[in-house]
């Protein structure tokens, strides 16, 4: 009689492997059944929801809600020691140490100058950059929810850099813009000058929110994408029956139609542009000078990268920036309900 092959082998070793992962189940199974069963018995049927959401709940309190309350009480108190029990409750006084300004629209008549740049900086860097993230992601949801020729490859070629790490972001592009980068190769190749793009305060910037834009737009353009797929096309055959355009039918038809995700697009955007941190940080070090520090670098900076770390602080500006992100959310969210209404 002739041995089993490695096929042969393989066959017989399978149905041993499905009964072990099936008795394995029903242990499980049977295991829970034992403590689940009574506990449902006791407290009813319905309860056994909170039973079921309570590990979420409690990895959700221990990871972010207790960090929020430590965040809090660090906000008041002073000092360089780290534990809580060996700090001093100082009151206001990280606020108003933030907020002891001549004048507001000067950072340099501010005590705390670092933290009022850092808000201008993230003030800019905001505007222009949830601004350049919508337009561009809408127009090219726009385009690629037309029939063109491989639609789905430039569907996927738009989504790729979400995949990739922000650092990760920031090195392939600062490798592209440094003073012996891609690009300045590039520009003496053509007879150009060699230009310090990331040494330049304007250049700076305006490569800090290019490149966060690249990163991220293809996120914010599956979003709008989806929204233009949701809208019936009989709505566009009636707009064309009576003589709309296309102007007409985008102004009449798509922007209407697609302002609640264009309104998700937005509330994302800016709470993502606010804690910007990762690409700006690696590629520029919130320099030259402050001129890219963002708020999220300056309490980073202040609480862990300085000489004197300045917990409480820091722990204030966080604050401070986390109610400035909440006025922001419901105002949007405000506005979005307001034009569902009309």
């Amino acid at each position: 009689m002739s041995k089993p092959g490695p096929v042969g082998e393989r066959a017989k070793s399978t149905p041993l492997l499905s009964r072990l992962f099936s008795g394995l189940f029903s242990l499980v199974m049977n295991t829970l059944g034992l403590i689940l069963e009574p506990l449902q018995n006791r407290i009813g049927v319905q309860r056994m929801a909170y039973i079921f959401l309570l590990p979420n709940l409690l990895i959700f309190g221990i990871f972010v809600l207790f960090p929020m309350a430590l965040n809090f009480y660090y906000a008041f108190t002073t000092g360089t020691a780290l534990f809580p029990q060996d700090r001093t409750f100082s009151g206001a006084q990280n606020y108003q140490l933030l907020f002891d300004c001549d004048n507001f629209l000067d950072p340099n008549s501010c005590n705390e100058d670092r933290f009022w740049r850092a808000v201008f900086n993230t003030f800019t860097f905001v505007i222009f950059q949830v601004g350049g993230m919508v337009l561009f992601s809408l127009v090219t949801a726009l385009v690629l929810n037309r029939k063109i020729r491989a639609r789905g490859f430039f569907r996927s070629v738009y989504f790729y850099p979400v995949l990739l790490s922000p650092v990760v972001v920031a090195l392939l592009w600062k490798w592209i813009l440094q003073r012996d980068g891609v690009l300045n190769a590039l520009l003496v190749a053509l007879g150009g000058e060699r230009i310090v793009f990331l040494l330049d305060a304007r250049w700076a910037m305006f490569w800090a929110i290019f490149i966060t834009i690249w990163a991220h737009m293809g996120f914010y353009t599956l979003i709008l994408l989806a929204g233009l797929q949701a809208i019936p096309k009989e709505l566009y055959d009636a707009g064309s029956i009576d003589g709309a355009g296309d102007w007409q039918a985008f102004r009449n038809i798509t922007m209407p139609l697609l302002m609640p995700s264009m309104l998700v697009v937005l509330v994302l955007g800016l709470i993502r542009a606010v804690q910007t941190f990762d690409e700006v940080f690696v590629l520029t070090g919130g320099g030259p000078g402050t001129a890219t520090q963002l708020i999220v670098q300056y309490i980073y900076t202040t609480g862990f990268a300085s000489q004197i770390q300045r917990f409480g602080l820091a722990a204030s500006a966080s604050v401070v920036l986390g109610i400035a992100l909440l006025i922001f959310t419901l105002i949007q969210l405000r506005l979005g309900r307001s034009s569902e209404a009309v």
